[in-house]
């Protein structure tokens, strides 16, 4: 079993790898990469200033990670290595100095020059392969004291350690490290939390702007919300700040307010508190609950219908399943919400909020219908080729009835891959809340996904597709360990079988 969890683990791995940078390929080789600038309101207050556009389409798309660029006055500092005369006026002299600058450098440069200034930069298109390469490579973070590396805070003390944080109480702290904490434990999902190794999925931009993806689709929403925090100072205070999220600031950039709260202390950069759960828990919240309510009408209804094979009972909902099945899912949205709607349950989520129950009831709902149809089937299928195996025909020559049968020996058996389904279900409908979470405008990472590809947010789009193919293939994973967990007579291997 060792065995085959490592190799299924490694599989998972490479499928996970290849999925990325097949999305990563596309996206950042055949979106149009003009396209990012369709929602940015900076850029189109630029259209009178060519060389300001020019300068700043530049810098996003080497935020990008789409070229390297230097500015005409770091193309300056740059040249001045071969010759030191080089200034960044525009003559023949300085030209030629940075045509020879970068011949010297080769690997792609272009020599340019703004439009109506006529300033000399340089430009150099990162191949996709590069690119590819820096992804993965700068994926995981690890944080250890020697991650800052401060010119101007030489004396800053490194190490890890267990202590009683007088803002947040026994933790492991660090100094010299991004974080503040490393590990703690608080009463926020899930319980316990440490920043010893985090993703680095890149940069949103232009929604979320200069906010890492990972960031965005893991903190609060909404309104800031303040609560009661203890500073290092010792003062205890109403604020939106989130204690827990203290990174590393300079002390050179640390302002009155900062030197107020936390004194000498360089770990004073915070994000903030919100009102409204993460996009991550709001995708989670209705996924649990319509895979709660599509297994609670499933179920019962496949088992029903197997007990009475070719009934009408089961003629008629093997027909309205398939029926229901064969309904586009955007028809069957718009459906319920219309019967919802009409029933005083909101139609969209922002009537009401994330604070009021009701917000949560159509999603979900629309998840469990979506659902259940296939589910329900899928079970009715199963049991019917379990009435005819050995176990029962032997549990019939017992003189057991078809009942004690069904309840004490088919259905047990068929727990197994049922059960087993959960994890992948839960995924598959969280994954695939997207139109509804787009129809409702309910603020998840399905949403947040059709929202980015339709804003070209690549980095949003590589990271959420990264996430959901990373949890798709460990809920396989998982699917199949719990097989092993509920009849301990399978025993997993590579080649297969019990």
């Amino acid at each position: 079993m060792k065995k085959y969890i490592f190799n299924r683990i490694l599989r998972s791995l490479v499928s996970i790898f290849l999925i990325t940078t097949l999305i990563y390929a596309i996206i950042f080789t055949m979106v149009p990469r003009k396209l990012i600038f369709q929602q940015d309101s900076t850029y189109s207050k630029m259209a009178a200033d060519p060389d300001r556009k020019t300068n700043y389409e530049n810098s996003v798309f080497e935020k990008m990670g789409y070229i390297q660029y230097m500015t005409s006055k770091e193309l300056q500092q740059a040249a001045s290595e071969i010759d030191e005369s080089v200034t960044v006026e525009v003559n023949s002299k300085n030209e030629s100095i940075y045509k020879d600058y970068i011949k010297s450098i080769g690997s792609g440069w272009k020599l340019e020059q703004l439009p109506n200034s006529g300033s000399f930069f340089a430009t150099r298109e990162v191949p996709i392969y590069e690119r590819v390469f820096k992804f993965y490579a700068n994926l995981v973070q690890i944080d250890h004291p020697w991650k800052i590396q401060d010119e101007t805070n030489p004396d800053l003390e490194r190490y890890i350690r267990v202590e009683n944080d007088p803002s947040i109480g026994w933790s492991v702290v660090g100094s010299g490290t991004k974080h503040k904490y490393l590990l703690y434990v608080n009463g926020s999902f899930p319980f316990i939390h440490q920043n010893f190794v985090t993703l680095n999925l890149g940069v949103s931009y232009p929604t979320y702007s200069n906010t890492p993806v990972l960031q965005v689709i893991s903190q609060g929403q909404g309104q800031k919300r303040s609560t009661e925090v203890t500073f290092p100072n010792g003062k205890t205070m109403s604020s939106t700040v989130d204690i827990y999220s203290r990174t590393y600031q300079s002390p050179s950039k640390a302002d009155s307010r900062s030197k107020t709260f936390y004194g000498d202390d360089p770990y004073s950069n915070t994000l903030n508190n919100y009102k409204d759960p993460s996009m991550i828990e709001m995708s989670a919240r209705i996924g649990l609950v319509g895979i709660i309510l599509a297994y609670a009408i499933a179920l019962p209804l496949g088992s029903y219908m197997a007990r009475f094979k070719n009934a009408l009972f089961d003629r008629g909902s093997t027909a309205f399943l398939t029926f229901l099945m064969a309904i586009p899912s955007i028809a069957l949205i718009y459906v319920v919400r219309f019967v919802g709607s009409n029933l005083g349950l909101p139609d969209v989520f922002p009537t009401l909020g994330a604070h009021n129950i009701l917000s949560y009831v159509l999603p979900s709902l629309i998840l469990a219908i979506l659902y259940v149809p296939s589910l329900a089937l899928w079970v009715r299928r199963y049991l019917i080729d379990l009435q005819h195996s050995d176990f029962v025909r032997f549990a019939r020559a017992k003189g057991l009835s078809e009942k004690e049968i069904a309840d004490k020996h088919i259905f047990k058996n068929a727990m197994v891959p049922i059960i087993a389904g959960v994890p992948g279900a839960l995924l598959a409908v969280i994954v695939g809340a997207t139109l509804t979470e787009t129809i409702f405008a309910y603020p998840g990472m399905g949403k947040m996904l059709i929202d980015s590809v339709r804003a070209a947010n690549n980095s949003m789009v590589v990271g959420l597709s990264f996430i959901f193919s990373a949890l798709s293939i460990i809920a396989l994973l998982l699917g199949d360990l719990l097989m092993t967990v509920l009849d301990p007579r399978i025993k997993l291997s590579d080649k297969g079988g019990k």
